[in-house]
């Protein structure tokens, strides 16, 4: 079992020590973290906790899905590993071959044919 756990509908208010703070209940916290927007600094309302031991995160599993923190129904899951993205064809910024070029191609409107 993965030992980083993904943390759904924080509130806004809820902190990166309190998530330490509640979590320790479970077993010894290693890090936590509420993810914010990069540009506001406001919360975006889910985080992450990564517990020491397996034994701690399928406790806090067991423990605080489907609880509430400050008010709100949390959601504790395993988080999924990041999806690395190359800089090849196929993710959402490689394209891959799409072939042609210049005019007609969607956005190009305005200019080229007349």
């Amino acid at each position: 079992m993965n030992k980083n756990l993904y943390i759904g509908n924080l509130s806004y208010k809820i902190t990166d020590d309190d998530l330490k703070t509640n979590f320790a209940v479970a077993g010894e916290v290693v890090a936590a973290s509420v993810i914010k927007d990069k540009f506001s600094g406001q919360s975006r309302g889910f985080g992450f906790v990564e517990m020491k031991t397996e034994e701690g995160a399928a406790e806090a599993i067991k423990k605080f899905n489907g609880g509430t923190l400050d008010g709100k129904a949390i959601t504790v899951n395993e988080a999924r590993p990041k999806k690395e993205f190359s800089g090849g064809g196929g993710g959402p910024r490689g394209g891959g071959n799409r072939g042609g070029g210049g005019f007609n191609r969607g956005g190009n409107r305005g200019g080229g044919r007349y």
